[in-house]
């Protein structure tokens, strides 16, 4: 266990129908680092989880509302996916306004799968180059971002992956840009 992150605190955005293993594993390895890591969704209480989309997978406890919540407060940002889960995200005000600010910020956001389906509702990706899950891939390039096939993409502050099988670049590259971002910043 490394204390890299002591000291940095990520907030993790996710509503009903997260894909479990996006939010659950870079969770683990932020906290494995030493990073304080809060979940925030558009309501409280608990969301529901989901495996391959289609499969309940339980239910995981909100630590805070998306509304109550300040970019100040954190140094990082995860975006799981699930199709579902961004779909939620992206029709609420609240939540679009957070992952605006927190990429207008500067600091690292990271969204994988479906997750930079909430990127492009907050009008971020334009002349952006990121990956994402295939299916919404059309919908990141009429945003004016630049989709490539690569298992994790970093631009500036932005850190991309595609599925659930890039999990592990993905969170390694997290860390990383974490370690190297100033805390507080």
């Amino acid at each position: 266990m490394s204390n890299s992150l002591q000291g940095k605190k990520v907030a993790v955005l996710a509503a009903d129908g997260v894909e479990k293993v996006e939010l659950e594993t870079p969770r683990a390895h932020l906290v494995e680092s030493g990073a304080d890591v809060r979940l925030l969704s558009i309501k409280s209480g608990d969301i529901q989880a989901r495996n391959h989309d289609l499969e309940p997978a339980g239910t995981i406890r909100v630590d805070q509302e998306v509304s109550d919540a300040s970019v100040d407060d954190y140094d990082a940002l995860v975006l799981p996916g699930g199709t579902v889960n961004p779909d939620k995200l992206r029709l609420d005000d609240a939540a679009v306004a957070f992952v605006r600010d927190f990429v207008n910020s500067g600091k690292p956001v990271a969204a994988i799968c479906h997750g930079p389906w909430t990127l492009v509702e907050a009008g971020v990706v334009s002349g952006r180059t990121l990956t994402s899950y295939p299916s919404i891939r059309t919908d990141v390039r009429n945003a004016g971002g630049n989709v490539v096939e690569e298992e994790v993409v970093v631009d500036g502050n932005l850190i991309t992956s595609r599925s659930p099988d890039d999990l592990p670049a993905f969170c390694s590259r997290l860390i990383e840009q974490l370690e190297q971002a100033p805390t507080g910043s």
